[in-house]
């Protein structure tokens, strides 16, 4: 498992997960220091719920990456930013007899310390979601190549 950089603006990372036990799996990220993740789906698809499913995982990539860009730009800006808590509602639905997650929504609260600040913070809450490499790609679509192989 490797990040590597293929051009000045092109990187490539990977991930590693296997299968514990049902539906729970371990999460080993490129990075040694970055630690595991245990997943795991809801009680009603067979899971336990011992870690997040796939849906809220996406929903936290989603948000997580929305403060910060919003974080990123507000330090270009010399904003302090005092507080900073977001939420993300999920909405699934059945589409062509499958479900698929159909909306994600955001809601962003942030505290500064006085109407300056919050004056120089404006710009940045109108540009930061065009920053933010994972609510982009999730909008437009990211191309997913799956390869199976079966051992014997």
């Amino acid at each position: 498992m490797t990040e590597s950089q293929k051009g000045e603006d092109e990187t490539e990372f990977s991930i590693e997960i296997e299968r514990l036990d049902d539906y729970q799996f371990i999460v080993n990220f490129d990075k040694k220091d970055m630690g595991e993740l245990i997943t795991d789906e809801t009680k009603d698809v067979g899971g336990e719920e011992e870690g997040p499913n796939p849906s809220r995982l996406l929903a936290a990539s989603t948000l997580n990456c929305l403060l910060s860009s919003l974080l990123f730009c507000s330090g270009k800006k010399r904003v302090d930013i005092e507080s900073m808590r977001g939420k993300m509602t999920g909405k699934t639905e059945r589409i062509d007899g499958r479900l698929r997650i159909t909306q994600l929504k955001a809601e962003i609260e942030l505290e500064v310390e006085n109407k300056k600040e919050e004056e120089k913070l404006s710009r940045c809450i109108e540009i930061f979601e065009d920053y933010c490499v994972v609510t982009q790609s999730v909008r437009r679509g990211i191309d997913i190549d799956v390869k199976v192989g079966v051992e014997s």
